[in-house]
């Protein structure tokens, strides 16, 4: 007999179809939706760093994600111990706008390099990636609150300045009303050679440029000077306006792109110590012999306690096929260097970079709060983010490129995501007295 027939009697032990009753759809109803809400908290609330590494979640995580951990999430001895100057950059097109636009009103016309007329934007998104933990992702807001009631005071050269207004953009971002935010002594901020201070009145706080190209003092001839020196260097004497850098919260120095023949030696600048000019002193000793003044008057000047100084190492500039003033050019480059060994390093930028960390140390032993702010290798990388031709109106045609400061928004931001970090691996927060 066909078993499988419609009229063949069924087996005594087989199973009735399953019937639940409204009571049982009601719980598994609950138990499901239950079970989705700890899904997706997991999802929301796992560092996404975390989840990744997980196999199922690495496959419905949306690729090159922005992994910067947030202030809430941060392992302070991991950011301590972490080298945020080695690493890699990384490709990631939710990296543009995340601070800050060209429509920042505190950049200088010849940093707006879109504006300028440069088309390509991809220059824009890339995020520097260390290789031992990720960046703390930068929030002005957290920024701003630490620094209340403080002074955040920028020393040094013209690319010291790029990394002024590229930290005023980022600080705004957290501002609601720009309107509050403005040049204390009504300079405006194009143009302008010197000394500036931006406030941000919601938060009684100066952010402050100090243009002092050499930190030391450029001074007049002494009597009975050799003939053909036009000015001196005072490598034993920092800049007078010094006296205005001991009252602040943050100070970031940078000096190093005046530190060559042409701004000296060949100009008629030579170096001075006391009352004579060495006409034999070589660059590399006159840089050395002002870090030791440099670091003489941070001890002498500056609270232990209140202070935390940084000193920026070099920034590369970029220059290919000639110098700057011989057709060096940068304009052919859209993308950053990802060969490591093609890296064209100045030897005597490395020799400067270790003379100057070696000082850091040397006043961190002293128990201050002081560090070596190093992005040159990182920024090695980026011959892309210059403005190249794209400079400035008014700019005569023929004008040499420029190969050394930097496209706003682009590579400064990243030196201050790097210092946002150094601040919060100390817990960094203004301390009235």
């Amino acid at each position: 007999m066909d078993l499988l027939q419609p009229n063949s009697p069924q087996p005594k032990h087989s199973f009735s179809p399953l019937i639940f009753t409204r009571k049982q759809l009601t719980h598994f109803s609950l138990f499901f939706f239950f079970l989705l809400i700890l899904v997706t908290s997991f999802v929301i609330f796992i560092p996404s760093n975390l989840l990744s590494s997980i196999a199922f979640f690495s496959l419905i995580l949306p690729k090159n994600q922005y992994n910067s951990t947030t202030t809430s999430t941060i392992d302070i001895d991991t950011l301590k111990a972490c080298d945020l100057s080695n690493g890699e950059w990384v490709r990631d097109e939710s990296y543009y706008g995340r601070f800050y636009t060209e429509e920042c009103p505190f950049l200088d016309p010849g940093f707006r390099c879109r504006r300028n007329g440069r088309s390509d934007v991809d220059y824009l998104n890339w995020r520097w990636q260390p290789k031992e933990c990720d960046l703390p992702r930068f929030n002005a807001t957290d920024f701003l609150e630490r620094s209340r009631n403080g002074r955040i005071v920028f020393a040094g050269d013209s690319i010291g300045r790029n990394q002024w207004e590229s930290l005023l953009c980022m600080l705004a971002h957290g501002v609601s009303n720009l309107s509050t935010i403005f040049e204390e002594h009504g300079n405006p901020l194009t143009k302008h050679k010197g000394y500036l201070s931006i406030r941000f009145q919601d938060y009684n706080l100066t952010v402050e440029y100090y243009r002092e190209p050499f930190l030391v003092v450029v001074g007049r001839l002494p009597k009975n000077a050799p003939e053909g020196v036009r000015g001196v260097v005072r490598v034993d004497k920092l800049h007078w306006l010094g006296s205005r850098w001991t009252n602040t919260d943050i100070l970031v120095f940078n000096t190093g792109h005046w530190w060559n023949r042409d701004k000296t030696v060949k100009m008629g600048f030579y170096f001075q110590e006391n009352e004579s000019i060495n006409m034999t002193m070589n660059i590399t000793e006159a840089f050395q012999r002002s870090l030791t003044t440099w670091k003489s008057w941070v001890l002498q000047n500056l609270d232990p306690e209140k202070n935390h100084v940084f000193y920026r190492s070099y920034s590369p500039a970029h220059f290919r096929d000639g110098a700057w003033n011989d057709g060096g050019h940068c304009d052919r480059n859209t993308s950053p260097e990802t060969d490591y060994t093609k890296l064209e390093t100045e030897s005597s930028n490395n020799l400067n970079n270790l003379y100057v960390s070696h000082v850091i140390k040397q006043i961190e032993s002293k128990k201050r709060k002081a560090y070596f702010l190093n992005i040159t290798y990182l920024t090695e990388f980026r011959k892309d983010g210059h403005p190249s031709k794209h400079r400035e109106p008014g700019t005569p045609v023929g004008a040499p490129q420029d190969c050394s400061h930097w496209c706003l928004p682009g590579v400064p931001d990243t030196w201050n995501e790097v210092l946002y970090a150094h601040l919060l691996s100390r817990d960094f927060k203004v301390k009235l007295k």
